[in-house]
Parts: structure tokens; C-alpha cells; sequence
């Protein structure tokens, strides 16, 4: 079965400077993130990987993303680079998107959720169970009101089958071993990869495991604001700094059987799609 895949991106967020950001430029400039989602056409149905912001956290942003992320971060907020919106503008039906697949559930990542109610949302275990029986940390970190709606939520377990050394899951039955969940604990207690089957080899979504495409290489030069954030936001850093190591020897040695790419990286973005 073949799948085209589209990389789109479903919200910039401006948060510091474009040196704390991106590690160069002035100090003045604004720097850019991305959130980096994956649209996926199959024979059958779409697929989402990821939903960036959605309609209602641009209509009520304060209810929705709460007090400090909008200062924080500077997301745009633009209609247009909301999932839905650019699922319409290539022509396709809203109504086809069938399945979703949350790498987490910060609000970043799970704000379109409530734009597609009839999906399936995939979510691993330890993931879904932040938000249903939130101690402190999660009310402070989740955005609850994200998830009003009942999302149609499909779980997961946190292990399964080996995938180039990895864990994986099969996510959605009648795509078998083309899309496959990639546990990659630590950002959160249930954080997950999603690894895509394509014509030229497999692309794995990290989600959050990493910021910045210096990671995968042997000298990382992660920005000091990506890197501070990284550590501060961290729920399982023993899980993180071991999964971050798996993913750099997953990049060196299978490079050219899959590409990696995290969710913030406007660079990594940029192989894939050239803003107009």
C-alpha cells in the first residue's frame, strides 16, 4: 500500500530571540518553531501524526493554551496553519482524517484534536493516564480544557515489537507495518515516535525527543534556550538522555534508510517543505 506524506507545519511560535533560539543572529530578531505534523493519504483514508494548534486554541487562546505559553512562546495563530485548514486547502475532506497519532499530548502537539472528533487518537498508555489522573505537575503542564470534546482515545501499551533495535507497536490495523508507534520515553511519561513506511525508505517523527537537528550528530550544538527548556520540561530524564543516544545511533548508523526529524526544528522542516 502506498502512502504520500505531507509535512506540514501547524504552528509558529516566535518564544526569544533569535540567538537563544537558533544559536545565531541578533539579539533583537525574532527566532521561529515550528510545529512539524505529518498528513498521511493512504487508499482508504488520512492519517494525522501530530495536529499543532487547532481552530478553537486561536478562538479562545486564553481558555485553551492558559496564561503563560502565549507570552511565552509568541505562537502566531494563524487560521491558515491550522491542520484542518490545510487539509481543505489541498483539496482533501476533513471528514477523512480516520486516525491520529499523538507523539504527546502537550498543547502544542494536541490542540487540532478537538477539530477532528470522529478520529481515532492513538496515545500510548503512561500518555492518556497524565491527563485522566493528573497529579500537580500534569495540571500545571496539560491543557485540559484541550480535551473536552472525548477524544475517541485508542491505547496503546509502552512496548512491543523490535524496530531497528527500538520498541514499536503497530498503530492502526489495516496499515500494518507501514506506520508504526516508536516509544520514546522521557519528555513526557508516555512520549512516542511515529515511524512512517514510504517509497524511499521510513521517516521517524520524534516528536519532543530532541530540539534541535544538532542532537543527532556527534557534536550537538543545541541554543541555550532549547536546551534549558529541554531539561526544565524533561519527566523522565534518565528515559531521555537514553532514548536522545538511541536516536543518534539510529541516524549514524542507518542514514540512508531512514530520516529523523523532531517536531520544533524549522531546519528539518525545510527538507521537506519550502515556506511561500
Amino acid at each position: 500500500m502506498s502512502l504520500k506524506v505531507h509535512h506540514l507545519n501547524c504552528g509558529t511560535m516566535c518564544p526569544a530571540c533569535e540567538r537563544l533560539v537558533s544559536g545565531h543572529g541578533s539579539w533583537s530578531r525574532p527566532g521561529k518553531l515550528v510545529c512539524h505534523c505529518l498528513l498521511l493519504e493512504t487508499p482508504d483514508c488520512l492519517v494525522l501524526v501530530d495536529t499543532g494548534m487547532g481552530l478553537q486554541d486561536i478562538a479562545e487562546p486564553r481558555r485553551r493554551l492558559g496564561l503563560t505559553y502565549p507570552p511565552l512562546f509568541k505562537p502566531l495563530l494563524a487560521l491558515e496553519e491550522t491542520a484542518i485548514q490545510q487539509i481543505r486547502a489541498l483539496g482533501l475532506d476533513p471528514r477523512d482524517v480516520r486516525h491520529i497519532i499523538t507523539t504527546h499530548l502537550d498543547l502544542d502537539h494536541a490542540g487540532g484534536l478537538s477539530d477532528f472528533p470522529w478520529a481515532q487518537v492513538h496515545v500510548l498508555e503512561p500518555e492518556l493516564k497524565q491527563i485522566q489522573q493528573p497529579g500537580l505537575r500534569e495540571h500545571l503542564r496539560f491543557r485540559l480544557p484541550q480535551f473536552k470534546h472525548r477524544p475517541n482515545w485508542v491505547v496503546h501499551p509502552e512496548r512491543g515489537e523490535s524496530w531497528f533495535g527500538l520498541d514499536s507497536i503497530q498503530a492502526i490495523a489495516e496499515l500494518r507495518d507501514q506506520v508504526l508507534l516508536v516509544p520514546l520515553i522521557g519528555h513526557t511519561k508516555g512520549h512516542t515516535g511515529v515511524a512512517v513506511n514510504t517509497d524511499s525508505g521510513w521517516l521517524l517523527h520524534c516528536g519532543d525527543a530532541y530540539y534541535h537537528h544538532s542532537e543527532l550528530t556527534a557534536s550537538p550544538n543545541t541554543p541555550g534556550f532549547l536546551k534549558f527548556f529541554e531539561v526544565l520540561i524533561q519527566a523522565k530524564p534518565a528515559a531521555r538522555i537514553a532514548n536522545i543516544k538511541r536516536l543518534r545511533q539510529l541516524a549514524a548508523n542507518h542514514s540512508g534508510e531512514i530520516e529523523l526529524f523532531c517536531a520544533h526544528d524549522p531546519v528539518e522542516l525545510a527538507r521537506y517543505h519550502r515556506p511561500q
